[in-house]
């Protein structure tokens, strides 16, 4: 079924139209096994991987996926620090008459690969899945960011527990952070920073002027 829809197939019947259409020796390359009396492969129908797909269950899919993607040996990124960003997405589609629009949130790297993904109970936001979905993977001193929605205390202790680093955004939703963040002394924080890079590079360009920063964002460190 990956290899179809990683071929273009978009619906249960067009995997089933590649499977059938598939050579022998790609089916024998996917693990099908021949029939013993022929020898020959033969595919199953769209209606059993119809079958297949609905009895499975789904987050457990999900894990064998993330399992796998992790395994796999990816290029260490340049800054050193793997970055994973939560996030979560309704499913284009999946809405009906009888039926609300499926939800799912996920775990990506910032290259594009997808280490985690869970589907969203369709009585809650995503805020409850993000410990779930984060418990399937290693987010040891990986920097993990998130949409404000997850600027949370329990999510901040749990990553901090994990050893992992986040980057959280604060806004008005949260007063008294916001209040504090506000409060902290952007100016010698800008020009700390301009001389910090001023002095680790060999061309120096005069930092612009600017207001204070309101403080949208902060780093947190699990230390």
């Amino acid at each position: 079924m990956a290899a179809a829809v990683l071929a273009g197939a978009a619906s249960i019947t067009a995997i089933g139209e590649w499977i059938a259409d598939a050579p022998q020796s790609v089916l024998a390359l996917l693990g099908f096994r021949p029939d013993p009396p022929t020898g020959l492969i033969r595919p199953p129908h769209a209606t059993a991987v119809r079958l297949v797909l609905v009895a499975a269950d789904g987050d457990a899919l999900e894990r064998a996926i993330g399992d796998f993607l992790q395994a796999r040996k990816a290029p260490a990124p340049s800054s050193g620090r793997k970055t994973i960003a939560a996030d979560g997405k309704t499913l284009r589609g999946s809405r009906t008459a009888r039926r609300t629009a499926t939800a799912l949130i996920a775990a990506m790297t910032h290259s594009g690969e997808v280490l985690a993904q869970r589907q969203i109970d369709g009585k809650n936001n995503e805020i409850p899945a993000f410990v779930p979905l984060l418990d399937g993977i290693d987010p040891t001193d990986a920097l993990i960011t998130a949409d404000v929605l997850h600027t949370q205390h329990d999510h901040a202790a749990y990553l901090h527990e994990r050893g992992a680093h986040c980057l959280a955004v604060v806004k008005r939703n949260h007063p008294g952070l916001h209040e504090r963040i506000r409060r902290l002394p952007w100016r010698e924080i800008r020009r700390l920073k301009t001389a910090a890079f001023a002095h680790t590079t060999t061309t120096r360009t005069p930092a612009r002027p600017s207001k204070p920063c309101a403080g949208d964002a902060i780093w947190a460190r699990a230390s």
